[in-house]
């Protein structure tokens, strides 16, 4: 576990923390659309969704992974929209809650100040939760700190050294279908062992 892990506070509602962070300002200045909180939690979750920040589509619909990256997600994870957003299942929590606006096309990284403040709050009051999956780099950062390997792939390869309680990813944008070519056993050998992970996580009972 990462030092922010430990060092969780004491668990607050989860209904209290919702409503905290939709009302968040802390990085309102840095943020070219303002701030608009992009996130899916509901007490019974078992699977923890951790991506990077919403993209402009996304901020635009406030739909978490509403976006061809969301679509490439869901096929890693075999599930179709309706149970991808089934709160009762499913909390998507991001690196960024907000949108953090693009340079030459790409979107910037979260804010940094994001993570630090809500993902041990919001884990913390989702008790349910038996597996985290860790989508990119920033996820796997926050969450796994030193204990990630010198490179991406190596941390996505090395998946099984994280279980039970992560499972990282590489982000699942048009971005990375050069990496995707590059590494054929990601879809020969982590896609099956996710679906079975997740599908294992989702039957869990406390």
């Amino acid at each position: 576990m990462t030092p922010y892990y430990k060092a969780m506070a004491r668990p607050a509602s989860l209904a209290l923390v919702c409503r905290e962070a939709r009302a968040c300002r802390l990085c309102e200045r840095h943020l070219p659309l303002g701030p608009k909180p992009v996130f899916l939690a509901g007490r019974a979750a078992r699977l923890l969704v951790v991506g990077q920040a919403p993209g402009r589509r996304v901020h635009e619909s406030g739909i978490p992974w509403n976006d061809a990256s969301g679509d490439q997600l869901r096929a890693w994870l075999a599930m179709d929209r309706g149970a991808f957003y089934d709160a009762t299942r499913v909390a998507i929590v991001p690196s960024g809650l907000c949108y953090p606006g693009t340079v030459n096309g790409a979107d910037l990284a979260p804010r940094p100040e994001c993570a630090p403040l809500w993902q041990p709050r919001f884990r913390a009051a989702l008790p349910g939760v038996r597996l985290t999956l860790l989508v990119g780099s920033y996820a796997q950062a926050y969450w796994l700190g030193g204990r990630r390997k010198r490179t991406l792939a190596g941390t996505v390869r090395s998946f099984r050294d994280y279980a039970p309680q992560f499972f990282p990813l590489p982000h699942p944008s048009w971005r990375n279908r050069a990496w995707m070519k590059r590494n054929p056993w990601f879809e020969r050998e982590v896609i099956p062992a996710l679906r079975r992970r997740v599908e294992r996580a989702l039957r869990s009972r406390r």
